[in-house]
């Protein structure tokens, strides 16, 4: 069986057919999902799927790309992830993609955002989520000047070179790999793939984005993690169901999620 260790399935598209969406994760052998928060204003969203399913798990955070939301304090954070089916603050961290016109350094707005998640992840003793695009030396420089190997975490839908999957690997980091890795041009994905040690794979959808080949360019879904985690079976020249195993294991460890029979 596979776990989705990132979706979002409160988003438009997928919120208006949730029953239909966890029909399909069920008939892809997808048993569970992480739905994860990327501000607080749509928080409530995230937390009453979470409620409502039993197999599917919330987390709280800002996404770095929202910068006109709700600022998070490192107070609300800890108190909103008291919430019993919150596992993990994130998503989190940094990313330099769509600067429009500014510097590197107007961003200090993001480094202090992700330094209050990490701290945030400290108190609560909850795992990270990281998102890092086109800034994977401050990602990591602001991971080890705040420690963030304690709680640990993911890197999530990694699109980096195998020499930063290294350096997160060295902080006690989990890497997870989306649809991204069935694209012909992802070469350096592909490589991750294979190489990283498989007790720290995670594999996940990051739907509605994303989806795999052979559905790339539609809408994804957390039951296409199925075709994410075959994909790197291939590539690793292992059995579907020993990847599978695997990664669900890895989830419920990083999570600290009781595991169900027969994981």
């Amino acid at each position: 069986m596979f776990v989705d260790s990132h979706c979002h399935i409160n988003f438009e598209g997928l919120a208006d057919r949730l029953p239909q969406v966890l029909e399909n994760m069920r008939s892809h052998s997808v048993t569970h999902a992480l739905c994860v928060s990327v501000d607080l204003e749509t928080l409530p969203s995230v937390l009453a799927i979470a409620d409502q399913y039993e197999n599917v798990y919330a987390s709280v955070g800002v996404h770095p790309d929202h910068e006109d939301m709700r600022e998070p304090s490192l107070a609300e954070l800890i108190e909103l992830a008291e919430h019993p089916k919150v596992v993990a603050i994130g998503e989190t961290g940094l990313d330099y993609y769509r600067l429009e016109g500014r510097t590197i350094a107007d961003m200090e707005w993001q480094r202090e955002r992700f330094r209050t998640h990490i701290r945030a992840a400290h108190a609560t003793k909850k795992p990270l989520i990281i998102h890092t695009r086109s800034s994977s030396e401050d990602t990591l420089r602001i991971m080890a000047e705040e420690r963030a190997s304690e709680p640990g975490g993911v890197m999530h839908c990694f699109t980096e070179p195998w020499a930063v999957a290294e350096q997160a690997l060295a902080q006690n980091f989990y890497i997870s790999l989306s649809g991204i890795v069935t694209f012909k041009s992802a070469t350096d994905v592909q490589d991750v793939a294979r190489r990283v040690p498989l007790e720290r794979l995670l594999i996940e959808t990051d739907s509605p984005y994303l989806a795999p080949v052979p559905y790339r360019g539609k809408p994804n879904e957390p039951a296409y993690v199925s075709y994410v985690g075959r994909f790197i079976a291939q590539q690793r020249e292992m059995a579907d169901t020993a990847l599978a195993a695997a990664t669900t294991q890895n989830f419920f460890r990083l999570f600290k999620i009781p595991a169900p029979a027969g994981v």
